[in-house]
């Protein structure tokens, strides 16, 4: 791992980073005080990179130039430098932690999807989709943590794929303003904004059912996230499943009371936090697949997106 860069970053910029995941990353903010600081530090780095990308599309007022900006920033990754402050810092991490450019690429190339109608129609699509502004980010937090075995980045894209489905579950309203649907076709049928607005029983119903499959498939992922922690170091395994639980939990409280979550936004308050953090470390604490690595991963989860970059082909 390359640690000779001078660092681009201050005191200051780091501040900054830990206040937009205190504000956008409370799941995130909350499971880093487990990780080392060096890895705390580095893994608020890339979520700020992240989240700026992710909000040059959701606040975008035109769209042409923000694809513009998206395809630049690519430009200045492939040719490693940049005179904008996270970028720069971004292109600096990357090194640091040996994560291939084509890999933040490929959550632009994500991005840049949601600036363009978005209607899914297949569960190819959909994977692919998560994959992109999430799976990446799975693995390029393997690189983070300085892990880099190939199937710790099967179970790492499998627990972002989750997690984004449960964003999908949890931002159905949301998106929907937005004129986005990500809930595929071939579960949700032919949806739209519209449908997603009504009170009709009947078009509420098939919300509910189609938002309770993406879930139940998202944890799918999320099982097989929990079998690829034994890869990671003692003190990021905690974290990961402590991010991964609370984040399963959103979904879990989306399925309790359906109609509620979909028209509000579902967060998991701090005590719950607590309890379910002490809660799922403790099971764990005994469980051997925490703490050795006794299966294979299910090729099955990525049949899909088997040609994406580190994906189970």
């Amino acid at each position: 791992m390359n640690t000779s860069a001078q660092p681009v970053f201050s005191n200051t910029y780091l501040k900054e980073s830990e206040a937009i995941l205190l504000n956008k990353g409370k799941t995130f903010y909350w499971a880093r005080f487990f990780l080392t600081p060096i890895s705390a530090q580095r893994a608020t780095r890339l979520y700020r990179f992240c989240r700026f990308i992710d909000d040059l599309a959701d606040e975008a007022l035109d769209k042409i130039a923000v694809k513009e900006s998206l395809t630049c920033i690519q430009s200045e990754l492939e040719i490693g430098h940049s005179e904008h402050l996270v970028v720069a810092d971004a292109i600096q991490l990357f090194k640091e932690c040996d994560i291939p450019v084509y890999i933040p690429c490929e959550l632009i190339n994500g991005v840049m999807s949601d600036l363009s109608l978005v209607r899914v129609k297949t569960e190819a699509e959909l994977l692919t989709y998560c994959y992109r502004v999430a799976g990446t980010v799975g693995i390029m937090m393997c690189k983070v943590l300085n892990v880099s075995n190939p199937t710790a980045l099967f179970h790492a894209i499998d627990l972002g794929i989750a997690m984004q489905m449960t964003n999908i579950c949890r931002d159905v309203y949301e998106d929907a303003m937005m004129d986005r649907i990500y809930l595929p076709e071939s579960i949700s049928g032919n949806m739209s904004p519209q449908h997603v607005f009504n009170e009709n029983k009947l078009e509420q119903d098939l919300l509910v059912q189609s938002v309770s499959k993406l879930l139940n498939k998202a944890d799918d992922y999320y099982a097989s996230a929990y079998l690829g922690l034994a890869h990671l170091p003692f003190r990021s395994r905690v974290s990961i499943l402590v991010a991964a639980t609370l984040y399963q939990a959103i979904g879990h409280q989306i399925q309790q009371k359906p109609i509620l979550a979909l028209s509000m936004k579902v967060y998991v308050p701090k005590r719950l936090k607590l309890l379910l953090s002490i809660k799922v470390c403790m099971t764990a604490l005994v469980d051997y697949r925490f703490w050795f690595y006794r299966s294979a991963h299910q090729s099955k989860l990525h049949q899909l997106i088997a040609k994406l970059p580190f994906c189970n082909g």
